[in-house]
């Protein structure tokens, strides 16, 4: 295993960040931790990338224990929520500036520096001033800088969070397609799941210090492993089973009908969100959502009665 987190502890005061938290990750492979806010996440990400020290357990990394090996040695590069560039260096400056400790000289720095610009599309920009850049230009920068290094892991904070939700979608598929043409490893740290289920190779379902589930995002999806799983990846109905049986079913697992079905409900409310339609239904006690495509919305309304089927 290239990248081994062994039993990982880290304590604030009396809270407990992270819980004896193991971990592996494949060479060349993204993995994801998912989790809400405060569940230990990026707490975990600096522990590996020496930011913060673990309590306890050790970071392994192609065999070698880089537990106490401080940041600047480690060979890893970070990518930071808050971008962290330097404002009083344009953009060839920045990427380039962690090549100052490599004992290269300038030429080989600014070429190397040239080759990340390119890969980014930026390389039109590499005398622009950094404040003068959009935010995914300058998330782009940030990216090219940590790649520069060609660290053997990149870690990478929550690196979206701070765009709108359309450049969010472009930049992680940029992201995505640059990890796997370098085959670099990567540590993808975010809470939001659409995000970790598309540029995922593995995700790690984190919640209150420990890890829930590992598995593929298509995994994690249709097989949770518990209900925190089943709650925190996607939407999801939990409905009465027999006896102390819970049923969890996906809105889109479900088919809606006027005719026949196994289970009768009413439609309370009704949301359009593009590509589908989503119906709240009562049935018994319940509010049921499920997910009709468009194309196939019957448009029916609240008030009418209609028959699930899963």
């Amino acid at each position: 295993m290239y990248l081994r987190l062994m039993g990982l502890n880290k304590r604030y005061n009396n809270i407990t960040a992270v819980d004896d938290l193991y971990l592996e990750i494949n060479k060349g492979e993204l993995l994801s931790i998912l989790g809400p806010s405060g569940c230990g996440k990026t707490t975990t990400l600096r522990m590996v990338g020496g930011f913060i020290p673990a309590d306890s357990g050790k970071v392994i990394l192609e065999g070698q224990d880089m537990t106490l090996i401080p940041p600047n040695l480690r060979p890893t590069a970070t990518v930071f929520q808050s971008y962290a560039l330097f404002p009083h260096m344009n953009v060839i400056q920045n990427v380039c500036y962690g090549l100052k400790f490599k004992n290269l000289k300038k030429r080989e720095m600014i070429s190397r520096g040239e080759q990340m610009l390119e890969m980014v599309g930026l390389r039109h920009c590499r005398n622009k001033p950094v404040n003068q850049l959009s935010g995914g230009e300058q998330q782009r920068v940030a990216l090219a800088r940590a790649m520069v290094m060609n660290p053997k892991v990149l870690l990478l904070d929550e690196p979206l969070s701070n765009l709108d939700a359309k450049l969010r979608q472009k930049m992680r598929k940029e992201i995505r397609d640059i990890q796997k043409e370098l085959g670099i490893t990567a540590l993808y740290v975010t809470h939001d799941q659409e995000e970790a289920l598309s540029i995922s190779d593995r995700i790690a379902v984190m919640n209150n210090g420990k890890i829930e589930q590992v598995g593929t995002p298509r995994n994690v999806y249709n097989s949770p492993a518990n209900r925190f799983v089943a709650e925190f990846i996607g939407r999801i109905n939990f409905l009465p089973g027999k006896g102390q049986q819970v049923l969890a079913v996906r809105p889109e697992q479900i088919n809606l009908s006027k005719a026949s079905g196994s289970i009768a409900g009413t439609i309370v409310q009704k949301q359009f969100a593009g590509a589908y339609t989503t119906y709240f239904i009562e049935v018994g006690n319940c509010i049921v959502e499920v997910d009709v495509p468009s194309m196939k919305d019957q448009d029916w309304g609240p008030g009418d009665v209609v028959y699930l089927s899963y």
